[in-house]
């Protein structure tokens, strides 16, 4: 389990990207009280989970597994050019679909 999930933080970088908790849970595949859940520190998120997160929310792996309190290691920063541009493709395209869907509601 996570030792600190800093919801305060999520909570204000959501917003500051124009996002909501539902947004995100999406994007990581996980249902409403999954996103709950890790927002009260009983689910913990793995490695590729902070990965999207990092993605979407605009800042490092590092960043996002320090306000998540995990307990293991961040996701190294190793990446290459084609890596990252296919992230930002991938981004882009979660960003679009999440449009989409509020479009629909």
């Amino acid at each position: 389990m996570a030792l600190f999930f800093d919801s305060e933080w999520f909570d204000a970088r959501l917003a500051t990207c124009g996002l909501k908790r539902g947004d995100l849970g999406l994007a990581l595949g996980l249902s409403e009280n999954e996103i709950g859940e890790v927002w009260k520190d009983q689910r913990e998120i793995n490695a590729g989970q902070v990965r999207v997160m990092a993605a979407l929310l605009g800042v490092t792996p590092q960043v996002i597994a320090t306000h998540a309190g995990i307990s293991t290691p961040a996701p190294r920063d190793e990446l290459t050019e084609h890596r990252l541009a296919r992230i930002e493709r991938d981004l882009q395209e979660i960003k679009a679909l999440l449009g989409e869907l509020r479009e629909r509601r």
